[in-house]
């Protein structure tokens, strides 16, 4: 935002109309008239509309935009910035996304179940403040993608490129949670959550999601579980990242609910289900909503000062109507 440190000086503005008036409309302003030389190309003065004509008009122009920046330049002129500074810690969060080959099922229209989670995720992360945000992913095996930070722009960046089946034919659920885990154990966070968002059965990896769950609860944290997808055959479709060749078919969808209840339950955290992407959308606002503590905010604000930019407009406007009226047009003072 734009302010002046002595914005009375401004009023210096309304006057130049007045004296541009007196100076070069008055019929009766009378004195020392400057004109140039350039214009006296006959017996007799005849101005008329020539080129020097127009750079007399210029040259005036710029004399009194000089005058205009120095007024502007003498109120102080700056850019207020007013910044946010967090006092007190935020809690640390984990998304631990599933991309399995079965993550592409089309049953979350318009998009499919993976970009629906994406989508929700990105949400989820553009509402937090001053939470440090980290996302690890699994499919035959798990890692981490960006550890907690609170630069939301490279986790969204991390995101988006995502790709299903990077990870492997697999799902490996206790892998992810585990993974999340370690990278959260050195916080000094006072509230750590994982939000776990999955449409399997964990068939893979060297950790079960039953151990990965003593884990978390061991370390304090809370394990918010998402199963999602419909029952039944699914249409599904994929690009293998490896070798570009495209998939298509129908498989049985389904996911081990009693497995994500009992991880829930296990750190304290809560299971939620989600069919389509509506229920997947309410679900994310509803943790959004559990998982917020109080934030002390201090708002600080810094000013850049501006007045060498009007300085160096008004010099350079003065330098300007010097060399179209002295030097160019050879004006007789």
């Amino acid at each position: 935002m734009y302010s002046f440190e002595t914005p009375e000086y401004l009023f210096l503005l309304f006057l130049l109309p007045v004296a541009v008036f007196f100076r070069h409309f008055w019929k009766k302003r009378g004195g020392r008239i400057p004109f140039a030389v350039s214009l006296w190309n006959r017996e007799y003065f005849q101005p008329g509309n020539s080129l020097a004509g127009v750079i007399a008009f210029l040259s005036h122009v710029s004399f009194w935009c000089s005058l205009g920046c120095i007024i502007i330049a003498l109120a102080g002129p700056g850019i207020v910035r007013h910044r946010k500074v967090f006092l007190s810690r935020g809690l640390d969060m984990m998304i631990v996304l599933d991309l399995s080959p079965s993550m592409a099922a089309q049953d979350f229209a318009p998009d499919n179940r993976f970009e629906s989670a994406r989508q929700v995720i990105k949400d989820l992360v553009q509402r937090r403040e001053n939470d440090p945000i980290g996302l690890v992913t699994f499919g035959l095996e798990a890692a981490l993608r960006i550890p907690p930070t609170v630069d939301y722009d490279m986790v969204l960046q991390r995101l988006e490129d995502l790709r299903i089946l990077e990870m492997g034919d697999g799902t490996a659920i206790g892998m992810g949670i585990a993974v999340a885990c370690l990278h959260l154990q050195q916080s000094t966070a006072g509230e750590k959550v994982i939000v776990l968002i999955t449409d399997g059965e964990n068939n893979a990896g060297a950790i079960l999601p039953e151990a990965a769950a003593e884990l978390a609860a061991g370390l304090g944290i809370r394990v918010y579980a998402i199963g999602i997808g419909s029952e039944g055959e699914v249409p599904l479709e994929y690009t293998d990242p490896a070798t570009g060749k495209t998939y298509r078919g129908q498989f049985v969808s389904g996911f081990d609910e009693e497995l994500l209840v009992a991880v829930a339950e296990r750190t304290g955290g809560k299971y939620f289900s989600s069919s389509s992407q509506g229920t997947l959308e309410a679900v994310i606002r509803t943790i959004d909503s559990m998982e917020s503590i109080e934030k002390r905010v201090s708002i600080q604000t810094e000013t850049e000062e501006k007045y060498r930019t009007w300085i160096a407009a008004s010099l350079g406007c003065f330098l300007l109507w010097f060399f179209l009226s002295r030097l160019v047009l050879k004006e007789v003072w």
